[in-house]
């Protein structure tokens, strides 16, 4: 793929999202070998800025799955000590997924999964707590398939959701993070969903291209125990190589005390929220506010970004924005709202998909949603 568009999206990457200077460490984590000119335009670029080391990786989903399949109970709980000595020297972490087929994982052992994920935890928390990191896509025609697109469609929907002003975005979120601040309470009102919760003294947190790429949420937490209610989610969602659709929640006191799915998911849907107690709490409430993304994908890393959609979280809180919540969990769930609406502390700030507040106005795209 020989795209100019690669070179503006791999400076977005550097020079914007994780600010590569003279002296970093720079690790480049690529999931899947179609990632290869993205991979090849960063590294380039790193250099450039003065990087003082860069290092990059590909692995390969299929192999994965055999280690999941296949390890033993020992070799599931060794834990790669090399890596985290390594992540401890990183200051700056680009990981890209390229994979070229969602459902790899769909019949791998989730057992081993979990427990898998559980253990290398350590690696994940010291990239996110302690590097200046950025995770984005890179489109193959396996993305482009799930989104019901061309690779040419897929390619300008991508590059249009991430090769934008994100400084001016970024001025744009900072009205409803203010908003978020100064608010309590939040109540989500749509066909099947009926929910209301605290948010009372948890911040608004911005996501303006720094970590995500495509970026564009503002996000906090519910108080733990506040949620009551219902939601069911309207996009579709892969989780550890499963798809999920029309996944409802219902709480109390917080707490998920039934969940149910379609098409014969509510197992696997129960196994994931008893992985831990915390799985069955939120840890994030987010609203979507990238203009160029408007349907879903079946890809979480854009649909949680959707215009006129909300993410209601189960499991581990962030640490921006903590509840209290911790889970091995953190399952990014999506409602579009274009048939909702919602109101902080009983005042509409949307309705079906696009602001209504004074305040938020400026964040509607234009034209049609």
């Amino acid at each position: 793929m020989n795209d100019p568009r690669i070179r503006q999206f791999a400076e977005i990457l550097v020079d914007y999202s994780t600010r590569v200077k003279k002296g970093d460490i720079v690790l480049i984590n690529a999931a899947g070998l179609e990632a290869m000119p993205l991979v090849k335009e960063l590294y380039s670029l790193c250099l450039a800025r003065g990087a003082a080391y860069v290092e990059y990786s590909f692995s390969v989903p299929e192999i994965d799955r055999n280690f999941y399949n296949g390890a033993n109970k020992q070799q599931l709980a060794y834990f790669p000590q090399h890596k985290l000595d390594f992540y401890k020297k990183v200051t700056v972490y680009i990981g890209i997924s390229a994979g070229n087929n969602s459902m790899v994982m769909a019949n791998a052992r989730q057992e081993s999964m979990v427990a898998y994920a559980k253990l290398t935890r350590p690696l994940i928390d010291q990239r996110v707590k302690h590097t200046r990191w950025c995770v984005t896509r890179y489109p193959t025609h396996a993305s482009a398939q799930e989104a019901r697109m061309s690779l040419d469609e897929y390619e300008d929907y991508l590059f249009s959701a991430c090769c934008i002003d994100w400084k001016a975005e970024s001025k744009k979120q900072e009205k409803l993070k203010k908003l978020i601040d100064r608010s309590k309470n939040v109540h989500i009102l749509a066909p099947d969903t009926d929910l209301r919760f605290s948010i009372d003294g948890l911040p608004g947190i911005k996501c303006d291209g720094r970590l995500n790429m495509p970026d564009g949420e503002v996000f906090t937490a519910p108080v733990k125990n506040s949620v009551q209610g219902h939601i069911c989610y309207n996009c579709p969602s892969i989780y550890q190589g499963k798809e999920y659709n029309g996944v409802r929640f219902e709480f109390v006191d917080g707490r998920i005390v039934k969940a149910t799915a379609e098409g014969g998911m509510n197992k696997a849907l129960n196994k994931v929220l008893d992985a831990d107690d915390g799985a069955r709490y939120i840890g994030e409430f987010a609203i979507g506010v990238n203009p160029g993304i408007r349907r879903p994908m079946r890809n979480i890393l854009f649909d949680e970004k959707i215009f006129g959609s909300i993410h209601f979280t189960p499991g581990q809180a962030y640490d921006e924005c903590d509840n209290g919540n911790r889970s091995s969990v953190h399952w990014d769930l999506v409602r579009i709202l274009n048939d909702g609406e919602i109101l902080f502390d009983g005042v509409p700030i949307q309705k079906n998909g696009r602001f209504v507040h004074k305040e938020l106005l400026e964040l509607n795209p234009a034209g049609p949603q």
